[in-house]
């Protein structure tokens, strides 16, 4: 039996839950065969059930449960937490929180929506916590407009305002101008977008709340093709995400690069091109080349022969193969598709 095997059988055996955690990625990852899999997850969700706070490792098992195409077994777990916690109220709410939260996360919105709501009646009947209550308005919220129902997502998250404005709780009515005003942007609405989205500029925020902001105020430029003005809201993004965490700046950097694809779908060629400069001089790495080539490629495409051996030029100092990916997929002829982020 190997170490680790050793460890694994131990961890279960004593139902150590925070071992089981840690082996968890390295325990499964050695396992080659579906079957051995399988059997591997029921042992693990039978301890599971019993930890003291088993939402983190029920995360990691519906996980191994989705690779292998049925999702349905990590949930299975989910609402048996649910059953057990139901003499609790908190934990009750937990529970019901992390199922609906599971369903989100796997693309089951109006699954999430069901179990959202069994939470908010619960939260406004039993429990009676206004922050609570806020927080999952918002969720719903959230969930409404996944399904394509924008103006009830509108109405939720109004509700979900008007609490955290009452409470003070400054970072989560920050967060629901926010999604407001993504809302509104989806509905066209982006004179009323922009505006909420300068109420949070102007107030006091945290970096995440700024970061987001501009990520929305981006899409409103967007939708009125004033690119320029897109393009600078992304930059003052990518700027301020640099120094918060590498998530973050992942998600700026992707949302840039989504933005820029679908430019070049559209032909707005020029657009790119003119748009590039400000983003190289924030770099000083393959990052600073990538977004040269981007401009040469744009130039190219527009016709432009001499910015090919520009383009190949700067093409060949890039090291970072996901950054050749993206160039070698932009290379290739596109059909025509609306923009979008």
């Amino acid at each position: 039996m190997s170490e680790m095997k050793f460890e694994w059988e131990n961890a279960l055996k004593e139902k150590d839950c925070e071992k089981l955690l840690e082996l968890f990625d390295d325990y499964f990852d050695s396992i080659e065969d579906e079957e051995t899999l399988r059997k591997e997850l029921e042992r693990v969700k039978e301890v599971a059930v019993e930890c003291e706070d088993p939402y983190d490792l029920a995360h990691e098992i519906a996980h191994v449960y989705a690779y292998l195409d049925d999702i349905d077994g990590g949930i299975e777990l989910y609402k048996k937490l649910v059953e057990l916690k139901k003499d609790d109220p908190e934990e009750y709410a937990t529970a019901l929180y992390y199922l609906a939260d599971a369903y989100e996360h796997f693309g089951m919105p109006e699954k999430a929506i069901e179990t959202y709501q069994k939470l908010l009646q619960h939260e406004e009947n039993v429990l009676k916590n206004e922050k609570e209550i806020g927080l999952t308005l918002a969720n719903l919220a959230v969930n409404y407009d996944e399904l394509g129902e924008t103006e009830k997502a509108v109405e939720l998250m109004e509700r979900a305002r008007e609490i955290f404005e009452r409470l003070n709780d400054e970072k989560n009515h920050m967060i629901s101008l926010l999604d407001l005003a993504h809302f509104k942007y989806e509905l066209g609405e982006y004179d009323e977008a922009e505006a909420l989205i300068k109420e949070v500029l102007r107030s006091p925020r945290d970096d995440e709340v700024e970061i987001n902001a501009r990520l929305i105020e981006a899409e409103i430029w967007a939708g009125r093709e004033e690119y320029g003005r897109a393009f600078k809201a992304l930059r003052d993004a990518l700027i301020k995400a640099i120094n918060v965490n590498d998530d973050i700046f992942g998600l700026v950097f992707d949302t840039l690069v989504d933005f820029i694809e679908g430019l070049f779908n559209e032909g707005s060629y020029n657009v790119v091109a003119e748009n590039m400069k400000a983003f190289k001089e924030l770099f000083e790495d393959d990052t600073a080349y990538f977004f040269e080539a981007i401009a040469e490629l744009a130039r190219w495409k527009a016709g432009d022969g001499e910015a090919k051996k520009r383009f190949d030029e700067l093409y060949a100092k890039i090291e970072n193969e996901e950054l050749r990916e993206i160039l070698d997929e932009w290379k290739r002829p596109k059909l025509t598709l609306e923009l979008g982020f």
